[in-house]
């Protein structure tokens, strides 16, 4: 089973202009969630992993699955105000606008081997802001892992000093 075709086109979502990828589908298909989950586990070729973050909110739903096969702690990145305990902060450009994004003090520790992932990598304004608050922390960064790429807004520009992998390129 081929999990792309559970990949919907959304045109003009969040607003006009954008054409969106709506993972809903996928989600909502076991055998098509399964067989993504398999092709995101097998990028990593038997890395330890101590962490996974996932960045909010599509991030979370393979994030923890990932998390769950690698026996690994799990770890989200919210928008502003959304955790509450004690956060850093990091801020990003997105291809429609600017945000920020938070992460708990004491997620990571001095010398956690990390793995990032989140649904897509679009201009890599999301990604790079993640891996800005791992490394504040004293992450390693084993890879940033992806359901898809955007590969025409040139996101991995952005993290290009890390091992980035996406399940499927657009």
């Amino acid at each position: 089973m081929q999990f792309e075709n559970y990949i919907r086109d959304i045109q003009g979502f969040p607003k006009e202009g954008i054409l969106f990828k709506d993972i809903t589908p996928l989600l909502n298909n076991p055998e098509a969630r399964t067989n993504c989950l398999k092709v995101l586990l097998h990028s990593l070729k038997n890395q330890k992993i101590d962490k996974v973050v996932g960045a909010e909110s599509r991030g979370f739903f393979f994030g923890m699955l990932l998390a769950q096969e690698l026996n690994a702690g799990f770890v989200p990145v919210r928008k502003p105000k959304k955790l509450p305990f004690d956060r850093i902060s990091a801020s990003y450009e997105l291809e429609y606008g600017f945000d920020s994004l938070e992460m708990h003090t004491d997620a990571i520790k001095k010398g956690d081997r990390v793995l990032i992932h989140d649904d897509v990598l679009a201009t890599g304004g999301t990604a790079k802001a993640v891996c800005e608050l791992v490394e504040k922390l004293g992450g390693e960064i084993v890879q940033c892992n992806f359901l898809m790429e955007l590969t025409f807004l040139n996101g991995r520009e952005k993290i290009q000093e890390y091992p980035v992998f996406a399940a499927l390129t657009y």
